[in-house]
């Protein structure tokens, strides 16, 4: 399948508005939270309380119109488990609401031994597979995929996500110079496009008129100077 581009003013603004309802699902937060890197990060992430049948939806539409704006071309969609099984599912019938109807599958973490059996659910992997997750911390999941796309004799393409932090990764608990979407993209070789980055972030809290998450901004702009990826 291939989606048509958009502008990249469009693209900016679709962040902002994802940011935007990030904040108001109470998805995005701002805080002290311990990551799985081991960081203290003053915002946190999570997929997880999109919760409800609207904000799903919405969030589908999110992801589908950063894909049309992106011009990537793809034959399916691949969930991995488990929070990208809900989200490729509900990517794929969005697009297919576009009219880009394109197959889904997901994976078991554990083999099914009874009925049809294997780890793989939904349609055969076959082609240019786009890899549809929440965040990408370490780039293990992606693969993990990678490892089960290519098992099947199917080609991994690209990764879809919801937010590029744009910070370092870690190997073996130290600190690296690349993130790890910089990692998929040069040394795993696929593409990779986020609705909304690190970047995109900073400038939502910037722009506002109102001056009440000014002292977040301070907080999210120290940490990217200590752990940003260049």
């Amino acid at each position: 399948m291939a989606v048509s581009g958009g502008s990249d003013n469009g693209a900016k603004q679709l962040a902002q508005d994802f940011v935007q309802f990030a904040l108001d699902a109470g998805v995005l937060r701002f805080g002290e939270f311990k990551i799985k890197s081991g960081r203290i990060s003053p915002y946190f992430f999570n997929a997880g309380l999109f919760d409800d049948g609207a904000k799903l939806a919405r969030l589908a539409g999110f992801y589908a119109e950063r894909l049309i704006a992106s011009g990537l071309e793809f034959d399916m969609v691949f969930g991995p488990a488990y929070k990208g099984i809900p989200l490729g599912a509900t990517v794929a019938v969005e697009l297919a609401r576009r009219g880009c109807n394109v197959p889904f599958a997901y994976n078991r973490k554990e083999a099914k031994a009874h009925g049809e059996g294997g780890s793989l659910v939904g349609a055969p992997l076959r082609g240019r597979v786009l890899i549809v997750d929440d965040v990408m911390s370490a780039g293990t999941a992606v693969r993990e995929s990678i490892a089960i796309i290519e098992a099947a004799g199917a080609t991994p393409h690209a990764v879809a996500i919801a937010l590029d932090r744009q910070e370092k990764a870690t190997e073996n608990g130290a600190d690296v110079d690349y993130s790890a979407v910089q990692y998929v993209r040069n040394q795993l070789g696929l593409q990779v496009t986020a609705i909304a980055t690190l970047d995109d972030l900073l400038q939502y809290l910037t722009g506002r008129a109102d001056h009440t998450l000014d002292a977040h901004r301070e907080g999210v702009l120290a940490y990217r100077e200590r752990y940003g990826a260049t």
